[in-house]
């Protein structure tokens, strides 16, 4: 009896695996979706860092301190946007050496698509 409960459990898993596929495609294109909203989300945040720093540093004209923490706001939001703009490029240029097509369709490997 445990033998064939056995076997019948080792024949089923792959069938039960494959049917939560079409649910794993669904989870990585939501999160691609979300992804996808949110790189120009942090862009424009980036930019609005750098330009609440250029703002800091011309309104405090008499005052070093705060002169100094606008030039270091500035200094951060120009290497983050270097950093998110780098990465981004990075990542097309490793997909389009490898082939990859980044349309925004996401198919999973192994899956059917209907």
């Amino acid at each position: 009896m445990k033998k064939a409960l056995a076997l019948t459990a080792t024949i089923a898993a792959p069938a039960l695996a494959f049917a939560q596929l079409g649910n794993v495609e669904d989870i990585i294109s939501a999160i691609g979706s979300i992804v996808t909203l949110l790189i120009p989300i942090a862009f424009s945040a980036a930019l609005l860092f750098f330009f609440w720093g250029l703002a800091q540093y011309i309104l405090s004209a008499g005052n070093e301190e705060a002169k100094a923490q606008g030039r270091n706001m500035m200094i951060w939001g120009i290497v983050a946007l270097f950093v998110m703009a780098s990465v981004w490029g990075l990542v097309a240029f490793i997909g389009d050496a490898l082939g990859i097509d980044q349309s925004g369709d996401i198919d999973v490997p192994g899956v059917l698509n209907n």
